[in-house]
């Protein structure tokens, strides 16, 4: 039998920090049905070992052990055997525990790893020292390989959606302004795509007009965002307030809902050179082409605005499609190495319940400030609480300025900005609704 635990440990201090999963021995006979499918599917090479496994060591008659003994008697061990005289291994050391060595290798591991974090600045410098910032021409023609890398090997690709949108829709809500609606779209077989759609009451025949596509976070819904009947707790209905002020809004569904539940998504998407962002981004493209097809929608003219995760949201998915026309990160933009691995700082998710949020060599390609990069040359806003606890200030300015200086090197300085306000991880609607009015091309209400 292997090693068995139930689940994991119980709450410290209230709280459920350990990722969830359980070791448990197979069942024999499944352990030999694998054992005989893999004897008839593997390569003839495989198939060769197996038998030579079976039949001997290939250096004396079958079943020899002999030269196995050998070695095992150099490092401690010896072949007992059971009552069906099949071989297992003993421990003839005496009195040894290996809890002192377990906690060096421990030690070891987290030396190496924070070292690495260390280093990351530098690693990330030699990467993108191809990236040509002499002029905006230079910039996203250089770059264009860095997007690849992030969306192939970061992010992980996925196909385009193998289906029309085939839209279908249900009032939702119905304000004296605008009318809500949900939306079911299609992406691929039992696939689908969801969010909520306001649609202002006052459009003109023939008029386009731009989108704010507006994110939710973790656990979150699009009726957090878009309810006109309620302040919702850290959005304040800032997709509703949009639509008051004359814009069309689009609040998609995201996948990270029902906390181990996406998490598991994450382990699996981990297996296949993903993560979960991959089947977001390839939902964000069928949203993207089923607004374009609307009459009323200026398709070059949608912006991506989102909080927490949603404003995680609001880095990747922008930098990987360049359909967005701007992006705000909204309670998320922060330092991302010191973030996934420090083991020192109180805001590390090292000490919190954020197991399976990390990327796959996010620190030495990237961090937010190259991220930022990729969306460039597109307007990029941060909006950020002082009493945030996703970070201290102190390290979402360090990481902005390095955003803020390439805008200013590319010659697009006021296309960029970061509004700090006396808050905490919410949507504050005062400078980013004017960015949005500013980069999008649509006037702001009358007072």
């Amino acid at each position: 039998r292997g090693p068995e635990i139930p689940g994991p440990p119980p709450a410290l201090n209230g709280q459920m920090d350990a990722a969830s999963g359980k070791l448990e021995t197979p069942a024999l006979a499944a352990v030999r049905s694998e054992f005989d499918r893999a004897s008839k599917q593997t390569l003839p090479l495989a198939r060769h070992n197996l038998s030579v496994i079976k039949s001997g060591d290939g250096h004396g008659p079958a079943g020899s052990t002999s030269a196995l003994e050998s070695l095992m008697s150099k490092v401690g061990l010896q072949l007992g055997r059971t009552a069906s005289d099949q071989p297992t291994m003993v421990d003839r050391r005496k009195n040894f525990d290996p809890t002192a060595r377990l906690k060096r290798q421990f030690d070891q591991l987290v030396a190496f790893t924070q070292n690495l974090a260390r280093l990351s600045p530098v690693r990330r410098a030699e990467y993108w020292a191809k990236a040509d910032a002499s002029s905006l021409t230079n910039w996203q023609a250089s770059t264009a390989n860095y997007r690849e890398y992030l969306r192939e090997e970061i992010i992980g690709r996925l196909p385009p959606a193998s289906l029309p949108p085939n839209a279908r829709t249900r009032l939702l809500y119905d304000t004296p302004k605008w009318t809500g609606y949900e939306v079911v779209l299609d992406v691929s077989p039992d696939v689908i795509a969801y969010g909520a759609l306001l649609v202002p009451k006052d459009l003109k025949p023939g008029e386009r007009r731009p989108v704010v596509v507006a994110q939710h976070g973790r656990a979150g819904r699009p009726q957090d965002v878009c309810d006109p009947d309620k302040d919702t707790a850290y959005y304040h209905s800032f997709g509703a307030k949009l639509a008051d002020r004359g814009s069309i809004v689009y609040a998609p569904q995201t996948l990270f809902f029902g906390e181990e539940k996406y998490r598991l998504l994450q382990r699996k998407a981990n297996a296949l050179k993903m993560t979960f962002f991959a089947p977001m981004v390839q939902q964000h493209e069928q949203h993207l082409k089923w607004l374009a097809t609307l009459p009323f929608v200026d398709a070059k003219r949608v912006g991506f605005y989102g909080l927490s995760y949603g404003g995680k949201s609001a880095m990747l998915i922008p930098a990987a499609l360049e359909g967005y026309a701007l992006s705000i990160c909204s309670g998320d933009f922060n330092e991302q190495v010191w973030k996934h691995v420090s083991v020192e700082d109180r805001y590390s998710f090292m000490f919190t319940k954020e197991h399976d949020h990390s990327e796959f060599d996010f620190g030495e390609k990237v961090n937010y400030a190259e991220i930022a990069g990729l969306i460039a040359p597109r307007p990029f806003m941060v909006e950020r609480g002082h009493r945030d606890g996703v970070a201290p200030d102190e390290w979402v300015a360090y990481e902005y300025a390095k955003v803020r200086r390439r805008y200013v090197e590319l010659g697009i300085g006021a296309r960029t900005e970061m509004e700090f306000f006396n808050g905490g991880h919410e949507i504050h609607s005062q400078g980013t609704f004017d960015f949005l009015h500013r980069h999008l091309d649509w006037p702001k209400p009358p007072k």
